[in-house]
């Protein structure tokens, strides 16, 4: 399966981005079927081939969530914006429920009197 998805390039401290098409299970800096686009996301400052990227969405890639949300800002496709999971993101705690425990005055060794021997 293809996907557009964006490979990092730059500087340390100085990300920029390609807009690539690529194998889903390939690796992000492995080779790219083709650059689609560029982004960087200090200036925001984005170039992209729309005839070619949709071309490849009419030929059946999928865009990756981030690439998804880029095209949709640029104007490329429209639809709503997909929230991206990072692996930074919390997972809602949550909330322990109260117990209501019937006979609280029964203490402990009521209780293990209470239990038939056998």
């Amino acid at each position: 399966m293809l996907m557009i998805r964006l490979q990092r390039t730059g500087r340390k401290n100085n990300p920029s981005f390609r807009l690539a098409l690529a194998e889903k299970r390939s690796k992000p800096k492995s080779g790219a079927l083709e650059l689609l686009g560029s982004f960087d996301p200090k200036t925001k400052q984005s170039i992209l081939k729309k005839e070619r990227i949709l071309y490849w969405l009419s030929q059946g890639a999928h865009p990756s969530t981030t690439a998804h949300n880029l095209l949709i800002s640029q104007g490329v496709m429209r639809g709503k914006k997909v929230a991206v999971k990072t692996a930074r993101s919390k997972v809602p705690e949550t909330k322990l429920e109260t117990v209501k425990v019937e006979n609280a005055e029964k203490t402990v060794e009521a209780a293990v009197a209470e239990v038939p021997a056998v």
